[in-house]
């Protein structure tokens, strides 16, 4: 079997499940028809394909209120939205994990600059997951928004959001980012107290790029980020009220959401087991010239995890990978500067490995022998 060196899957997952690609073409081919905008069959088609894939990504969320999940570009996007209209004051406090991703700390840190807020970081074991008894600890007074990546793109820890939203309780508007966690880690964002998320559908979820979301119990109090047509309210030049029409102006990405429906109604099952996963990591922890970063406890693991050279930088790690194995990995900072601020690892950043359910025992085993050879 020919080894499946592609370990990037953290920024898009590759292969898609064929069905992804024959859905599209079938989308592009012979339905054809817009979301919403007209009474005939094409449309009916495409606007019930559209509310099927919204109804199916609640599902996996555990996000029961569907009409409140709203199509995007991507997770940015939705962060984006949801950040731009919430009525920061100045003696706000927005707390974050020490493992964010610069989707959320990038928009964050420009409206600090014009509200004037506090950004700060909750309290956190060594490998960055949140600790709940010193988080219990804390006082809440002028805590406005806590925002936590559920699966961190660098380490792979998973956050205890359960935990985070039971404290947070009705004091504290909750976010969670989903990017690398919806599809492949637990989610259940209704029994947790998630207040709002978003998510992408080219990395876990295996769809293609180009679409995502947001889902918000506030809808009512929240601006739309992009302004335009939706095929209601048309004798008006304000943005209509009714949902989804409010957040999803414009023709949306067709394609994408065919693409992404596919991909959830033929997700593959996994050809390796997470036992696999832990000897890869044991056997790497046990190699003098790397340095893992990973959860302390692999049942807050991720299918992601980085590592460091004791003498190549990242750079030279990574090309070394792929010119002599054709491995491919993810070097740097991952779009995540604070992530490796915490973990030491800034500037240089590391060489990061993520996988998807197509990877096999046998690919790990033999990632597992490459890596000895360094």
């Amino acid at each position: 079997m020919e080894f499946n060196s592609y370990f990037d899957n953290a920024s898009t997952s590759f292969p898609k499940p064929a069905a992804v690609a024959n859905k599209i073409v079938s989308y592009l081919t012979q339905c054809g028809g817009t979301y919403g905008r007209a009474a005939y069959q094409r449309v009916f088609e495409a606007t019930s394909m559209v509310e099927k894939c919204r109804d199916k990504i609640g599902e996996i969320a555990g996000w029961a209120n569907t009409e409140h999940l709203f199509f995007t570009s991507n997770a940015t996007a939705g962060c984006n939205t949801l950040l731009r209209s919430f009525p920061f004051r100045k003696e706000h406090i927005v707390f974050v994990s020490p493992l964010e991703h610069n989707a959320v700390m990038r928009p964050l840190t420009e409206l600090s600059k014009i509200y004037d807020f506090t950004i700060r970081i909750l309290p956190h074991q060594s490998d960055g997951r949140i600790d709940i008894q010193l988080l219990q600890a804390m006082s809440k007074k002028h805590i406005a928004l806590v925002i936590v990546n559920h699966q961190s793109n660098v380490n792979g820890v998973i956050q205890p959001v359960s935990e985070i939203g039971e404290w947070c309780g009705d004091d504290i508007e909750f976010w969670v980012d989903l990017s690398q966690s919806l599809g492949q880690t637990e989610c259940k964002l209704d029994e947790w107290q998630v207040d709002a998320a978003f998510f992408t559908g080219h990395k876990s979820l295996l769809g293609p790029t180009g679409i995502g979301g947001f889902m918000t119990r506030r809808a009512s109090e929240i601006r739309p980020l992009i302004y335009g047509g939706t095929g209601s309210n048309s004798h008006s030049f304000e943005m209509p009220d009714e949902l989804p029409d409010k957040f999803e102006a414009g023709t949306p990405n067709l394609t994408g959401i065919a693409g992404l429906l596919a991909a959830i109604e033929n997700k593959p099952e996994s050809r390796h087991t997470r036992d696999d996963f832990y000897v890869l990591l044991d056997t790497i922890r046990r190699n003098k010239n790397l340095t893992l970063f990973c959860a302390d406890n692999n049942t807050n693991q991720g299918e992601v995890f980085s590592i460091t050279h004791v003498s190549l930088f990242p750079s030279e790690l990574s090309m070394k990978l792929y010119k002599e194995w054709g491995i491919e990995t993810r070097q740097g900072l991952h779009c995540a500067p604070l992530a490796h601020q915490h973990l030491g690892t800034f500037p240089n950043g590391t060489v990061r490995f993520s996988f998807s359910p197509y990877h096999t025992c046998e690919d790990l085993n033999k990632l597992s022998e490459i890596l000895a050879k360094l």
